[in-house]
């Protein structure tokens, strides 16, 4: 009698270390690209998924097999319905920890690229600067004695916080959780929302999209902000409401923005975004490592190898953690 393999399905071709960790156990098909068809034509017989797909009531109840949803990242909370994976017996895991440093790295460098203008500098140079008479670029702002807001402390904030120390900026956060540790370590002060956002020079967000979250950063707090404050996101576009923030960046409520996620992805090519000078915009690319990639890979791989083989995953999202037995094989 034949015994089937077990089937991981993934939405990316990951690193050749964890397909080779996957590969021992499983048939693996990589799905290019996010084809919502595509995907669901190889996920009725699916025992895992690796990915970034949106998985709610519909996605399941046409993945009777599936036991794990090892999520691509950190952020899954507006991507999976943890709630009712649980009560399918489905595990939900993700990457914390293996992408901090990298996302924290991206953050630093927007906020350089906006303080001295780098995106503008280099179009200057390709275009302008050769010409007689050119008129020379705008002063850009030292980041030295500037104030860093950094909404959400977790992680990812605090790793900001640490490269933020080393350029000798002040640093401000606030956080519905206090984190004890950074202000033990003098790293960073709390401050209510309110303060943040009057006190911020740049103002970095890194907090999950929740309910509670949504458009957080709206017409009422974008007027808080100093006219002369830079705004960046690296968390998820549905934080600020964009419509409010194209409005604030055309009228000068605020000096500019540094963006990684927007409210829909790709970024339309009419988004006001795309013709503003004073925005530095990236495809969403806080982790895109080749470093950061392979311990993402690794940490799902490893994850989905040990449900397959009937053990708990290691990387179990919070929500699980002591609710979820182990689902028959």
């Amino acid at each position: 009698m034949m015994v089937l393999r077990p089937k991981v399905v993934s939405q990316f071709k990951l690193h050749p270390d964890a397909m080779k960790i996957l590969e021992e156990v499983a048939k693996v098909v990589v799905v290019p690209g996010f084809s919502h068809e595509d995907l669901m034509a190889e996920m009725s017989d699916a025992d895992a998924l690796i990915g970034a797909a949106r998985v709610d009531e519909a996605f399941l109840n046409r993945t009777p097999r599936l036991k794990i949803v090892a999520s691509f990242g950190v952020g899954y909370q507006d991507r999976v319905d943890v709630e009712a994976c649980t009560r399918r017996g489905i595990f939900v895991t993700y990457t914390p920890n293996v992408l901090s440093g990298t996302v924290a790295e991206l953050t630093i460098g927007l906020i350089i690229c906006l303080a001295r203008a780098i995106p503008l500098a280099d179009a200057y140079v390709r275009r302008r600067w050769w010409r007689p008479r050119a008129k020379p670029l705008s002063l850009g702002v030292d980041i030295e004695g500037k104030t860093l807001g950094i909404l959400g402390l977790g992680r990812i904030g605090y790793e900001v916080a640490k490269r933020a120390k080393a350029f000798g900026m002040g640093i401000l956060y606030y956080d519905i959780v206090r984190n004890q540790k950074a202000e033990e370590e003098g790293l960073a002060s709390y401050v209510p929302f309110d303060e943040l956002l009057r006190a911020s020079d740049f103002l970095t967000i890194h907090v999950p999209l929740i309910p509670e979250t949504r458009k957080m950063i709206g017409e009422r707090e974008l007027r808080l902000m100093k006219k002369t404050a830079y705004l960046i996101n690296m968390a998820r576009g549905g934080v600020i409401d964009e419509e409010a923030l194209c409005k604030a960046l055309a009228e000068g409520w605020i000096a500019g923005a540094g963006l990684d996620v927007f409210a829909k992805e790709p970024l339309p090519k009419d988004s006001p975004l795309i013709k503003m000078k004073n925005v530095v915009l990236t495809p969403h690319i806080g982790s895109a490592t080749v470093e950061a990639r392979r311990r993402m890979a690794l940490m799902n791989a490893t994850d989905v190898v040990r449900v397959l083989r009937g053990e708990e995953p290691i990387n179990i999202v919070p929500e699980q953690r002591g609710r979820l037995p182990l689902k028959a094989s």
